[in-house]
């Protein structure tokens, strides 16, 4: 007969798992980290672009068909336009985004795991070593033995 689970338990054995709150952890991380990126973003590089053309990378569009002009009483668009200012300014949000996780988390991560791989490569060697050394250390114990044995024979 198997035991009959409950929607209640299932549901507090699905919370109390390690991946579940790894994963919240990790999505309001994101969320905090997104919110840097997009100060650094708005704060630094549009204004670095600005100095080129607008402060604003939002400001930037082209008009593909008619003039693009937008009407003050009733609100209407008159003309297709191409916002590429936001593509540009997503664009490179993603590299910095990028960057910074892979040079602030990814480098050092992997330094740190082929340090650790290192000392332990190196644990292990001494082990081996050492064990090998036991074993010939035994061995000639064994010879010396026998010797005793042969010559207490004679």
């Amino acid at each position: 007969m198997q035991k009959e689970v409950t929607p209640v338990k299932g549901f507090k054995a699905f919370l109390l798992r390690g991946n579940v709150l790894d994963l919240a952890v990790a999505v309001v991380i994101g969320a905090a980290f997104t919110q840097v990126i997009n100060s650094i973003v708005n704060g630094l590089i549009n204004p670095i672009v600005g100095a080129f053309g607008t402060s604003d990378l939002n400001a930037y569009k082209s008009c593909l068909k008619g003039p693009c002009t937008v009407d003050v009483k009733t609100g209407a668009v008159q003309g297709i336009s191409i916002a590429w200012g936001n593509v540009l300014g997503s664009v490179l949000q993603f590299v910095i985004t990028a960057a910074v996780v892979y040079f602030c988390i990814v480098l050092p991560a992997n330094r740190l795991l082929k340090m650790y791989m290192a000392k332990q490569e190196q644990e292990t060697k001494q082990e081996e070593e050492k064990a090998a050394f036991q074993a010939e250390l035994s061995e000639v114990q064994l010879l010396s033995e026998i010797r005793d044995l042969l010559v207490h024979q004679r």
